[in-house]
């Protein structure tokens, strides 16, 4: 029986070697990334079956590679391996087309089920954030309300500008990552603090890592 092809995204180097040791015997693994945007390249390439990814990564976050890996590589089943315990982030994974969603603290075994589930056709999230992610969708909070208009406020272009902004990445390079020219950048910087209400680089950074555009 032909084993599903996995490509696996990441920071940590070591977490990776960890993952590839837990996954190799039922799966093949044909690539590991280290950035969102190395992982997009990568998954139109390999065309993987399935795709581990976290969602705090530098370049562009996991949140923002699921939205595009879902119209680039629709056939591949993305899993959030990720140490976001929040049900407001798992709600926004799967809004961003996960298909699962688990605890880097869960049980190996966890994992091998998440993935034979998601395989399968299904859907999987922890058990430990399940209740929580119901309440989050039918009962909001007015802060989480307010999370997702602001973020919503802005394009997707806008929120990998922000990214890049708050890893401290300059305009020059900002340009290069994102293949435009430096006044498209600095534009689309100049909208995004008019947009926010938000005037210093810094309270930017602020305003990225406290709705999870960076996970800095």
């Amino acid at each position: 029986m032909k084993k599903p092809r996995v490509l696996m995204a990441d920071d940590h180097s070591l977490i990776l070697a960890g993952l590839r040791k837990l996954v190799d015997g039922e799966c093949d693994v044909v690539g590991t990334v280290e950035d969102g945007r190395a992982l997009v390249e990568a998954a139109q390439k390999l065309r993987p079956d399935l795709i581990l990814l976290d969602i705090s990564m530098p370049l562009l976050n996991g949140l923002e590679a699921a939205r595009q890996l879902r119209t680039l590589v629709p056939e591949s089943k993305l899993i959030f391996l990720t140490m976001h315990a929040s049900p407001t982030y798992a709600t926004e994974a799967f809004q961003a087309g996960a298909c699962g969603y688990l605890l880097k603290r869960s049980a190996a075994s966890e994992l091998s089920l998440a993935i034979k589930s998601v395989l399968q056709g299904q859907h999987y999230l922890t058990p430990s954030l399940t209740k929580d992610v119901l309440d989050s969708v039918l009962k909001p909070s007015t802060g989480e309300r307010g999370k997702k208009a602001a973020s919503a406020a802005l394009t997707a272009r806008q929120r990998e500008v922000l990214q890049l902004v708050a890893e401290g990445r300059g305009t020059k390079e900002i340009a290069t990552i994102l293949n435009v020219s430096v006044k498209t950048v600095e534009f689309h910087k100049s909208r995004i603090m008019q947009q926010l209400d938000i005037h210093t680089t810094a309270d930017l950074t602020k305003y990225a890592i406290t709705h999870g555009i960076t996970g800095l």
